[in-house]
């Protein structure tokens, strides 16, 4: 059976993405035959302690147990090797927004993992905003993808389909309709089949926020988790599902985020890049299980 092609129109037709309390199970239909993108959700009480300080060596163990379990291996080395290899050059997409950007010790931990599985330091670099300018990102052969999750005055969340839009030299002119273009990033030579592995960090992620780069601590909560896959949308669609969750749990009400996160919508239905319905995603519960909100 051939799924009906989802256009831009038949999209828009479904009205606001999570508008209604965010209920993934609405967006469109696909064949009931298309596989599944498995998302790994690992936690750990641990993770983070009371002063919010990341625990360097759970968070690295977080990370092997997690990409092990995607890639069905059962040494996390085996499995970063089916990753990367010794003749890759690789860049590592992060997050430097102040208030809340990738753990150091989180990008220390890729950085080790790459060298483990045969990548010579010198390949590698770690960069946000200067990626255009870097030279490893310029060779890359492949990318690994990780930042926090947190609300964003333009997209609705600040996720890892959207941490690639320092990859082009005008970011302002993907923010029409919430950020709904930045799929086609994803697209560009540059870029373009090199992602090997993302890492949504919801370590203590924020749910809310009032207004362009607002932060504050009263709105993230630690959460522990680390959100690995393959599939950029899986895991952006998963880490929407428990923003909403915490947001309705805090302010005790359905208070959809706003603007709407549709651009992991369209990332599935009109750029491909991934899976964006819940119930077409394989999501594997790894470890600390209280109040994991999904």
């Amino acid at each position: 059976m051939i799924a009906t092609p989802i256009t831009r129109r038949k999209v828009l037709a479904q009205g606001g993405w999570l508008a209604a309390g965010g209920a993934l199970a609405n967006l469109p239909v696909v064949a009931a035959a298309a596989p599944k993108s498995r998302v790994v959700l690992v936690r750990d009480a641990k993770a983070v302690d009371g002063e919010g300080r990341v625990n360097a060596a759970v968070v690295a163990d977080m990370l092997d147990t997690a990409v092990a379990r995607l890639l069905n291996e059962d040494a996390p080395l085996a499995a970063w090797k089916q990753l990367v290899s010794p003749a890759d050059v690789v860049g590592v997409k992060s997050n430097e927004w102040r208030h809340l950007p990738t753990p150091p010790a989180l990008e220390a931990s890729i950085r080790g993992r790459l060298v483990d599985a045969g990548v010579k330091p010198e390949r590698i670099a770690v960069a946000d905003r200067a990626v255009l300018r870097n030279p490893v990102f310029a060779a890359a052969t492949a990318l690994i993808n990780v930042r926090p999750l947190r609300t964003h005055n333009w997209s609705g969340l600040g996720t890892l389909i959207k941490n690639y839009v320092m990859f082009v030299p005008d970011p302002w002119s993907y923010h029409a309709n919430a950020c709904e273009p930045l799929g086609a990033i994803w697209h560009l030579p540059h870029v373009k089949g090199k992602t090997r592995l993302n890492v949504l960090v919801m370590l203590t992620p924020q749910f809310h926020s009032t207004g362009p780069h607002h932060f504050s601590k009263a709105y993230t909560w630690t959460y522990g988790g680390l959100l690995v896959s393959r599939d950029p949308v899986a895991a952006d669609a998963v880490g929407a599902a428990i923003i909403q969750a915490q947001r309705r749990r805090h302010f005790g009400e359905e208070r959809p985020i706003a603007p709407p996160p549709h651009h992991i919508q369209f990332a599935d239905t009109a750029y491909g890049l991934g899976v964006s319905s819940l119930e077409r995603i394989e999501l594997v519960r790894l470890g600390w299980a209280d109040d994991a909100l999904i």
